[in-house]
């Protein structure tokens, strides 16, 4: 049981970035304070040896070439936030978008390039890290002096919990995640991963997968996971009623309280299954469909499909849509937020 700090690299200003090990039971984590980054999860593989099922770099050089937010905490905003601009107290607040049409999990130079200080921990509730990470006013056209504290918890029941907090000097907006990429079987597609979202609704996009606003029902589309669906088995469908195009990229509301922990999806393989609970209103889940051709640790060929996310999260463009639960933060109060992903595995 333990929870150990190392050198991983320095960034080109001679910053050093750590690698906190974190090993409980019979699963190991890594997470990298270069973006908060849970750079590996090792489970049994069954045959004596552990499987990755997180997809990753060998190196820091392929997490800082990396433009696709792998493993990567996201913030202040995650997701889009339509045009770069949303109102504020009787002002419209400009964002930096980095030469795209929206902005993008809080901007070119968000929480997924900070280097987070760390403070590794063993006590009675697991091995842990806590990062923690000041976010000056003005940082990618927020307001407001952000202060983000996050807690990586790995138990002995193969649970690994993230706590996430925040304060303010100033009334702002803050949605923070996690975008770690899974590949439970570590073979190179998720296609054949069969998925189940505890959900009756999810936002439908429009151009720049924007939500229009509208909350819709999952009941006769191809968003209805209540039950297990197999992620490839909708994509490209004959019946244009139940087929997507390229995959998934969309925000389903998780059913019942927000605020409360509750079950918000599983994933399956034939030897191994994930679960997730999270107190967020919703979950943004990702097929890979734009991974980009790179190689990835091992020397694997990294491509679209290879990976899926799911980044409990408040909703996309929240604070163009009044309808939508606010991710406003005033001075004085605290924004907090959990997620607890469970890993299960069976012998060869």
């Amino acid at each position: 049981m333990t929870a150990e700090r190392s050198p991983y690299g320095r960034l080109g200003d001679g910053r050093l970035v750590e690698r906190i090990a974190l090993v409980r039971g019979e699963v190991a984590v890594d997470i990298l304070t270069y973006g908060g980054t849970l750079a590996s999860i090792r489970v049994p593989d069954g045959l004596g040896g552990t499987t990755d099922i997180v997809i990753g770099f060998d190196d820091l050089r392929g997490w800082l070439d990396d433009p696709q937010y792998f493993g990567s905490l996201v913030g202040r905003t995650a997701n889009r936030i339509a045009h770069g601009r949303f109102p504020l107290d009787g002002r419209i607040v400009e964002l930096e978008r980095g030469g795209r049409d929206h902005q993008l999990h809080g901007g070119p130079g968000g929480f997924d390039k900070a280097v987070w200080d760390a403070e590794p921990f063993d006590d009675q509730n697991g091995s842990g890290v806590r990062l923690s990470h000041v976010s000056p006013d003005g940082d990618q056209g927020f307001p407001g002096t952000v202060t983000a504290v996050v807690t990586y918890t790995l138990d002995d029941q193969a649970a690994l919990t993230i706590d996430y907090e925040a304060t303010t000097d100033a009334p702002t907006v803050v949605n923070l995640t996690n975008h770690t990429y899974f590949d439970l079987d570590d073979r190179g597609s998720i296609l054949d991963h069969e998925v189940q979202i505890h959900a009756s609704t999810y936002l439908p996009v429009g151009p720049g997968t924007i939500p229009t606003g509208e909350i819709r029902a999952v009941d006769d589309t191809p968003f209805d996971f209540r039950d297990p669906h197999r992620v490839g088995e909708r994509i490209g469908a004959d019946d244009p009623q139940l087929a997507v195009a390229d995959g998934y990229d969309h925000c389903w509301v998780i059913d019942g309280r927000p605020g409360e922990l509750r079950p918000g999806a599983r994933v399956a393989t034939d030897r191994r299954w994930m679960t997730m609970a999270t107190t967020q209103p919703g979950v943004q889940f990702y097929s890979g469909n734009g991974i980009r051709p790179r190689i990835g640790r091992g020397g694997r060929s990294l491509g679209p499909h290879d990976g899926l996310c799911l980044e409990t999260q408040h909703f996309p463009d929240a604070p163009n849509h009044p309808s939508f639960p606010s991710i406003r933060l005033d001075p004085g109060e605290l924004y907090r937020e959990r997620s607890v992903f469970g890993f299960g595995w069976s012998a060869a």
